[in-house]
């Protein structure tokens, strides 16, 4: 049987979440959609996240499960989800409800005017401390002057992509993965849609400082090479300015005056050695991300399915092979 639409997802210690996430999402899906499925990926979940899904799906044929073997991450969810749904349209979003189910009609009604993508676009994001709002609009602007892809300001994971768009987003294997900027990579006819972003459900944020800085290294280094030539650009400063400052000693030397520059030379020095470290760290992340690759192991293994017909080991490269 088709499946118009199919919503993925990813549920990491949402166990407060869950029950309202599928209460809302069948009472939407059932005014904008002939047939529909909910695909939840549980992401190594501590609490009982696992066997509410299991219980849904119980019950509920659409509702559908997918276990990791161990805590892969929020974009690896979001891969896992793609790599196992059957509808003609698939939106994927967060269980904290913080994307909101409601918005999914005019998402829809995008599709069906002939978009392949429709990103939510923030419009307005409660719940959220200044830092996290300043840092977050500071980032995406930074990311779309810096890289040679136009990924949209403010928007998230939150969208729907055709299906035609999720059979291009299931040839990108890099293990790095920054979803929202590789969705912009496809291509394809993409358009925004405004929203207001609640706070969340219940729960903590599954995004601590260092998950979010490290999102952003993924952002950056996957789509820029930027901080490479900024390295460069600095070296060949600092050797311009330590140039001029040997040749402005020599030349005071010889006229017999000017202060001892021996401290001058060693902060220097010690300046040019703090910046070859940085360089040959921005080396080590781009050459450690070259290593990820081509060791070719999973994206990521489930140890168990519901729903689906199938259970056991999985991942991207078997589906691929």
């Amino acid at each position: 049987m088709s499946v118009e639409l199919s919503v993925v997802v990813p549920v990491f210690n949402e166990e407060e979440s869950v029950p309202e996430l599928y209460r809302r999402l069948t009472e939407v899906l059932a005014g904008v959609v002939g047939s529909y499925e909910i695909v939840l990926v549980d992401d190594g979940s501590r609490d009982r996240s696992w066997t509410l899904i299991k219980e849904l799906a119980a019950r509920d044929a659409r509702v559908k499960g997918v276990s990791f073997s161990r805590n892969f991450g929020h974009q690896m969810a979001f891969t896992a989800g793609l790599d196992h749904v059957d509808g003609d349209a698939v939106v994927i979003m967060d269980a904290d409800l913080q994307d909101p189910p409601e918005l999914i009609p005019e998402l829809v009604a995008r599709w069906r005017e002939g978009y392949d993508v429709a990103y939510a676009v923030r419009a307005r994001r409660a719940g959220e401390t200044v830092f996290k709002l300043a840092t977050a609009a500071a980032f995406y602007r930074l990311l779309r002057r810096i890289t040679n892809v136009e990924i949209p300001v403010d928007t998230g994971d939150f969208r729907l992509m055709s299906r035609k768009a999720v059979e291009a987003f299931r040839r990108l294997p890099e293990h790095h993965r920054f979803t929202r900027g590789m969705v912009s990579w496809l291509g394809f006819r993409q358009v925004g849609v405004p929203y207001h972003r609640a706070p969340r459900h219940a729960g903590e944020t599954k995004y601590p400082l260092k998950k979010m800085l490290r999102l952003a290294s993924d952002g950056i280094t996957s789509f820029s090479y930027l901080p490479l030539q900024v390295a460069s650009w600095v070296g060949t400063a600092v050797s311009a300015a330590a140039l001029v400052a040997i040749v402005v000693e020599l030349v005071l030397k010889a006229a017999g005056s000017g202060p001892a520059w021996v401290w001058v030379a060693l902060s220097g020095l010690a300046l040019l050695c703090g910046l070859q470290l940085v360089a040959v760290g921005l080396l080590g992340e781009y050459v450690g991300r070259v290593f990820d690759e081509v060791r070719g192991r999973p994206l990521y293994l489930v140890q168990e399915t519901v729903g689906l017909g199938v259970a056991g080991t999985s991942s991207r490269s078997d589906r691929d092979s």
